[in-house]
């Protein structure tokens, strides 16, 4: 059974969908909080020059991608109006926090093709997450 927002049935499996993205957002954040509060000093040699190549501007985006999409998650699964603006925000910095791994020629030379696989699963992800919210909204599912 569906429930019923402005006339228009919310499947069943919306709050499953809505929770699988919340637990996205979540993993996000634990990252970059152990991402933040590790000592670059016990990293392998290869990880501590990515971590002394890596701009402020790419961590900040970092910051804004994972708490602003935590934040979107959690309008998503409480079906709120907001939650596709939020995400899309998430989703912008989640490509500007990418984007020093092409355009900051420290970063780009120390990243192999094999590094940029888990960042492209991120933005297709997020993608996916936006993507739903914003049908969602469409489908008068969100209010």
């Amino acid at each position: 059974m569906a429930h019923v927002t402005a006339g228009r049935p919310v499947p069943r499996w919306f709050a499953l969908a809505a929770l699988a993205a919340l637990a996205w957002e979540m993993i996000g954040c634990v990252m970059y909080l152990m991402q933040v509060s590790v000592d670059p000093a016990t990293l392998p040699l290869d990880q501590r020059a990515m971590w002394d190549a890596a701009p402020t501007w790419m961590v900040a985006a970092y910051a804004i991608a994972v708490w602003v999409g935590l934040v979107g998650a959690i309008f998503l699964l409480m079906r709120r109006r907001l939650a596709p603006t939020l995400l899309a925000i998430s989703l912008i910095a989640v490509v500007v926090q990418f984007s020093a791994l092409l355009v900051v020629p420290e970063l780009r030379n120390l990243t192999t093709s094999n590094d940029l696989f888990l960042p492209f699963v991120i933005l297709i992800l997020g993608y996916a997450i936006w993507y739903f919210a914003r049908t969602s909204r469409q489908a008068g599912w969100l209010r």
